[in-house]
């Protein structure tokens, strides 16, 4: 079941997922001076621009090679960080697409689920990142999705079809019938394989909701299901110093960070990233991909 302490944070994002409501990037404000301060710490501005990574490409390599990969068949692990030793820490994002965020786009409400930002902000700091991708958000951003699976220091993983919920008590997510979650999870896998690049058999549920009947629907497709320690609570956040401050105040080496890069639903994502990165430096942590982190390399 779903961790007591994630849920208020995670209330925001979920609940409004479902009804598809989510405010345009107009009147964006501007990125805070350098010399801000954050709990008191100062906390350095972005490194100067270097070029992005060159997409590659690579052969397929099978499921059960891949990491997170567990025996099909047998319920799946649960993880929710990595050791805690060494200096490395996850920085995943989860890439959010529901039908009423899909009609948001087509009616002209929202102007996108997509923050370029985020990953032009990767590239430029050359840090690595796992994406939680759903399958309609990859169909609907699939050069998006290219510019991910092109990177070597980004990884690939799968956060449902359509962000249903797998469980009975999920905010107000509209259920996913028991018959179909495995289905739908695989079908997320297939959409996202096509694409290459690093390739994991990771899992989140959707508000990191789950249960005995959720897990064993897994089974099946040889998966970990991955929920997270540090929850930045970016969905809908109107100011970026909090999500600094719920990053900053709660990492830990092995920690697995939860933000989304879906832009209209986490406008300030991209503002307060160049802060969180900066102040991992301070405390001597290095984002590496969610794989590393979880094996303790």
């Amino acid at each position: 079941m779903i961790r007591s302490w994630v849920r208020p944070l995670l209330g925001v994002l979920v609940a409004v997922a479902v009804v598809g409501a989510a405010a345009s990037l107009i009147g964006r404000s501007a990125r805070p001076a350098p010399s801000t301060t954050i709990g008191g710490s100062f906390v350095a501005p972005v490194a100067p621009t270097v070029p992005a990574v060159a997409a590659t490409t690579q052969e397929p390599r099978p499921a059960a090679t891949m990491p997170g990969a567990s025996r099909p068949g047998t319920r799946p692990p649960v993880v929710d960080h990595g050791p805690r030793t060494g200096n490395r820490v996850a920085l995943t994002f989860d890439a959010d697409m529901t039908d009423g965020m899909l009609g948001n786009l087509r009616a002209g409400r929202v102007r996108s689920y997509a923050n370029l930002r985020i990953l032009d902000v990767l590239e430029r700091e050359q840090v690595a990142a796992t994406f939680f991708l759903t399958g309609k958000w990859v169909q609907r951003y699939p050069e998006t999705t290219r510019r991910i699976a092109g990177n070597p220091r980004f990884e690939l993983a799968n956060h449902t079809f359509g962000h249903l919920a797998y469980t009975g008590d999920c905010y107000d997510l509209p259920r996913l019938p028991a018959r179909g979650m495995t289905d739908d999870a695989a079908k997320t896998f297939e959409v996202i394989e096509a694409y290459g690049g690093r390739q994991t058999r990771y899992f989140r549920f959707p508000g990191l909701c789950h249960d005995a009947a959720a897990l064993e629907a897994l089974a099946p497709l040889g998966v970990t299901v991955v929920d997270g320690d540090v929850v930045s609570g970016d969905p809908f956040a109107t100011a970026w110093e909090p999500l600094v401050r719920a990053v900053l105040d709660n990492v830990r080496p092995g920690s697995v960070v939860i933000m989304h890069v879906t832009e209209a639903n986490a406008r300030m994502t991209d503002e307060a990233l160049p802060y969180i990165l900066a102040g991992l430096r301070e405390r001597g942590l290095v984002p590496a991909p969610l794989s590393e982190v979880l094996a303790g390399a």
